[in-house]
C-alpha cells in the first residue's frame, strides 16, 4: 500500500484548520502567545509551522486561523492579531491605514507559490493560454469544445473578494476585468478543489499545494510552449502565475512574533514548506 501524499489530505485538513491552532498551551503564557491569521491558501502552511515552533518552543503558543487575505490584513490593521498570512501584497491604502492607526506593518515574503488552474481528472485538456483563461472567467468562452474538449457547458468557480488568490487572478489573469456573473464563488481553496472534484464540467483556481482528485493545467508562454507549475518554474519564476506568499507584521508586535517571523525564515523554519506543497522562499 502505498502512503497517502500530503497533498491528498489537504481538503480533510481544510474542515479544521478554521479553528485556531492552539495544540500544546497548557499554561498559557500571554507573554509568549502569537495570534496569526488571514489567507486560507496559506492556513495548511501556518499551522505546519505553528506545530514545529511550540514543539521546538516550550511554552509558546501559535494561533492559526484562515478567513481570506483581505480580512487577516484588516484586522492587522486594527490591532485584533499579531501577524496577517497573506497571498497577495497589501495595496497601497491598506499600508495607509495601517500608518495612520499606529504605524508601518513589515512585510516579509515567507514562501513561493504558482496560482494553477484545476479541471477534473477526467478531463481531457492539458493546456490553456492566459488568453483563453481570461475569455473562461469573464465570459467569453462559455463551452468546453471553444477549448478543444467535449461540448458541454464550462462551469466556474472561484473565490470570495476577500481572498488575495482572488486578488491575484483578477489583476495578472483578467487584467483587473470582472468575473463572469455566473462564476460561483466559494469560500476558501479547499472548497474550490471539492467542487471541481465532483464536477467533471468544473473549473477553478488555487495554490499549488492542493492536488487531490484533480488535475493542474499547464498555460502555455509567450514561446508557445506548456508551462507547467513547478519547484523550477515558480522558482525562477518562468510559470506565469507564480507570486510569493507573504507575513505582514505590525510594527508594535510583541516580541514573541518577531521571534516567530525570525524562526520562520530560518533554515529550519524553511524547511517545513515543501512539506505542505509549496516552496522556500530562500
Amino acid at each position: 500500500m502505498h502512503a497517502r501524499s500530503p497533498r491528498a489530505l489537504f481538503p480533510l485538513l481544510a474542515l479544521v484548520l478554521l479553528l485556531p491552532v492552539v495544540a500544546g498551551c497548557g499554561g498559557r503564557d500571554r507573554a509568549k502567545s502569537v495570534t496569526v491569521k488571514g489567507s486560507d491558501t496559506m492556513v495548511i502552511l501556518g499551522q505546519k509551522w505553528a506545530d514545529a515552533y511550540m514543539k521546538a518552543h516550550p511554552g509558546a503558543v501559535v494561533a492559526v486561523t484562515g478567513g481570506g487575505s483581505g480580512t487577516g490584513i484588516a484586522q492587522l490593521i486594527n490591532g485584533t492579531i499579531d501577524i496577517a498570512q497573506s497571498s497577495r501584497s497589501m495595496k497601497d491604502e491598506e499600508k495607509a491605514q495601517a500608518e495612520k492607526a499606529g504605524g508601518a506593518v513589515e512585510e516579509h515574503a515567507v514562501a513561493k507559490d504558482g496560482v494553477t488552474v484545476y479541471v477534473h481528472e477526467s478531463n481531457p485538456l492539458a493546456t490553456i493560454t492566459l488568453d483563453q483563461l481570461r475569455g473562461v472567467y469573464t465570459g467569453t468562452i462559455t463551452n468546453w469544445k471553444e477549448l478543444g474538449g467535449a461540448d458541454k457547458p464550462i462551469v466556474v468557480y472561484s473565490r470570495e473578494n476577500s481572498s488575495g488568490t482572488y486578488v491575484f487572478f483578477k489583476e495578472h489573469v483578467l487584467g483587473g476585468a470582472d468575473f463572469v456573473e455566473h462564476a460561483q464563488t466559494l469560500p476558501g481553496t479547499a472548497a474550490v478543489v471539492n467542487a471541481v472534484t465532483k464536477d467533471p464540467s468544473g473549473i477553478g483556481y488555487g495554490g499549488i499545494a492542493y492536488g487531490a482528485g484533480i488535475r493542474h493545467l499547464g498555460i502555455v508562454g509567450p514561446a508557445g510552449t506548456a508551462i507547467e507549475p513547478n519547484e523550477a518554474t515558480i522558482a525562477d519564476g518562468t510559470y506565469p502565475l507564480s507570486r510569493p506568499l507573504y507575513w505582514y507584521v505590525a510594527a508594535k508586535a510583541p516580541p514573541a512574533a518577531r521571534e516567530l517571523v525570525t524562526w520562520v525564515l530560518s533554515p529550519e523554519g524553511q524547511a517545513h514548506v515543501k512539506e505542505v506543497g509549496y516552496f522556500p522562499i530562500r
